[in-house]
């Protein structure tokens, strides 16, 4: 005699309580956490840039009665430009989809964090490529070649390394670095290197914290670019997946906020002079795709990320085998 099965008595539905998507952690991304973002009115424009030597210097004479006192100036550089570029990337839901979408399931939410997700990944691409490599900062140093790489713990001194970058920076601007950008598995390196472990084995049970290491480090904050994305070509039969920032670090003098004659390492301008563009250079709009039978949700940002003072860097590459 037929009997029901468990599948028979049950049809199986969408959950409403999970769905599984691989979006990152806003976390991850570090790319609008390391230099001031000034939100500008224009596209392109100009800024100017202060001759650094004339406020080094040592003029100042001996006065003598009814005289003159020594006169100096300094030169102000109006040349260096911006050009906030504008990346977009939409993604359409038409009416089938929407009408047919289980409770769980908002396709115009999801589409939105398809596409807002992909435009953070350009965003840390755009800042690894301008920032997060050689030829770029006043000091590049290269792991196994000017230093012991730092997941060689028998040999590597990070706690050195930094100190030595430190002076450097100071000596050539008179401001001390107070940034630390590293990537992912260089941090998993240092939470377990000796020198930070014996560092603080007598004095708390807690494991090496960023807090910890940037203490040690002597530097305000460490950020941590921990972002992937997908290598591989779209319908390959294997997906690779790999860091965005790498093996690398960087000091810098980051400027706790944009300012006028304030020196800093690097700026990001963002275009929020465009209609319902918000301060970080990032909009989403939702409209009728008539032609379609679609709605489009798509996303834009205008930015450009500026190397404005070389000196108050000091990269290190290869700084993890």
């Amino acid at each position: 005699m037929p009997q029901y099965t468990p599948r028979d008595a049950h049809v199986d539905t969408a959950l409403t309580n999970i769905s599984v998507a691989y979006t990152q952690d806003a976390s991850n991304f570090i790319a609008d956490k390391v230099f001031p973002i000034v939100p500008v009115q224009k596209q392109s424009d100009r800024y100017y840039v202060y001759d650094k030597g004339a406020f080094f210097r040592d003029e100042a004479q001996l006065r003598a009665p009814a005289t003159e006192s020594a006169g100096s100036g300094f030169d102000i550089d109006n040349t260096p430009t911006y050009f906030c570029s504008k990346w977009a990337l939409h993604k359409d839901v038409d009416d089938d989809t929407a009408a047919n979408a289980d409770a769980v399931v908002d396709p115009y939410r999801d589409a939105a964090m398809f596409v807002q997700n992909q435009l953070l990944i350009r965003r840390e691409k755009l800042f690894a490529s301008t920032y997060m490599t050689t030829g770029v900062w006043g000091t590049d140093e290269t792991g196994a070649t000017n230093f012991a790489q730092w997941d060689d713990e028998a040999s590597s001194d990070p706690m050195e390394d930094i100190k030595r970058a430190r002076i450097k920076v100071l000596s050539q601007t008179g401001y001390i670095p107070n940034t630390l950008v590293i990537g992912y598995e260089v941090y998993e390196a240092l939470k377990k290197h000796p020198l930070f472990v014996d560092r603080i084995k007598y004095t708390t049970a807690e494991s090496v914290t960023l807090a910890i290491i940037a203490r040690l480090l002597d530097v305000d904050r460490v950020l941590v670019a921990q972002s992937i994305m997908q290598t591989s070509v779209e319908g390959a039969a294997t997906k690779t997946f790999g860091f965005i920032h790498g093996k690398s670090a960087l000091l810098v003098y980051s400027a706790p906020a944009p300012s006028l004659m304030m020196p800093t390492g690097g700026y990001i301008f963002s275009w929020a002079g465009l209609t319902g563009l918000n301060n970080a250079g990032i909009r989403t709009k939702r409209f009728r795709m008539e032609n379609l039978g679609a709605d489009r949700i798509e996303n834009e940002m205008c930015l450009s990320m500026k190397l404005v003072a070389a000196d108050m860097g000091y990269y290190f590459a290869s700084v993890v085998s």
